[in-house]
């Protein structure tokens, strides 16, 4: 089955860094973009990040440009986002979600076929 997992959450101070893992199984990996998610307590679903199928395409969006990097290696079926000068805004759980196929890094929920479990991320001030 279509399976995605995420590790690396924890406490961690304002100005930190954590690494973010997503491990894939069940589906043919790189064909597929991945896309990171996040979501407070209290406020809605919101983008994150984006990275093609075969790497070479990123996207990020304007809270997180200049501090997150998103990477993948398809032949470990991986996907990491590297949260660097960490922001208690940035608290949150995040998930990493497929894309469907042949959507690429379009940023709509509805192109989303398949969600991790989450790893919450606490930044303290």
């Amino acid at each position: 089955q279509v399976q995605l997992v995420e590790s690396g959450g924890g406490l961690v101070q304002q100005g930190g860094s954590l690494r973010l893992s997503c491990a894939a199984s069940g589906f043919a990996f790189g064909d597929y973009s991945i896309k990171w998610y996040r979501q407070a307590p209290g406020k809605e679903r919101e983008r994150v990040s984006c990275i093609s199928a075969n790497g070479l395409t990123t996207q990020y969006e304007d809270p997180v440009k200049d501090r997150f990097t998103v990477s993948r290696d398809n032949g470990k079926n991986m996907v990491y986002l590297q949260m660097n000068n960490l922001e208690p805004e940035d608290t949150a759980v995040y998930y990493c979600a497929r894309s469907r196929l042949g959507y690429g890094c379009v940023w709509d929920s509805r192109l989303v076929d398949a969600w991790g479990q989450g790893t919450q991320v606490t930044v303290s001030s």
